[in-house]
């Protein structure tokens, strides 16, 4: 199964899975806002999106990932909108049989969803200035 959402609320979590028996690994991932962004203070960050392109990209995401990875599931939710300090802006579980499988597709969905998915990100500096936020890092 595949759950993909764009929320423009709080993000909440989905919820552990108990009654699953043949999965091994359950993943989860909570991308949160820090309190910095490129060495400056920041107030919150604030997410935009392509309406509509976004949802359907990031749906296609989750297909691709679970067809190119041995997992079951993967669920994500992205929040768009101002999001404060120690708010989560992304949450993604992913279940497969073990845990590489299950750590692989999520190093590689989030790569990928930073890349591709027209999501973007703005940091709202201690100085009142709206900056574009990239990510400067790259994931293997």
């Amino acid at each position: 199964m595949i759950i993909t959402e764009i929320v423009h609320g709080r993000i909440i979590s989905f919820p552990a899975d108990d009654s699953r028996r043949n999965d091994g690994s359950e993943i989860v991932f909570n991308g949160r806002v820090r309190s910095t962004e490129h060495g400056e203070l920041i107030l919150a960050l604030e997410y935009e999106h392509y309406e509509g392109m976004a949802e359907t990209e990031l749906k296609r995401l989750g297909e691709t990932t679970v067809s190119k990875f041995s997992i079951h599931d993967l669920f994500c939710r992205h929040r768009v909108g101002q999001i404060g300090i120690g708010e989560v802006s992304l949450h993604i579980v992913i279940w497969s049989k073990h845990r590489k499988e299950g750590l692989d597709a999520m190093t590689w969905f989030i790569a990928e969803l930073k890349k591709h998915i027209p999501i973007w990100k703005w940091a709202l500096l201690a100085t009142g200035d709206r900056v574009p936020s990239e990510c400067v890092h790259t994931a293997h």
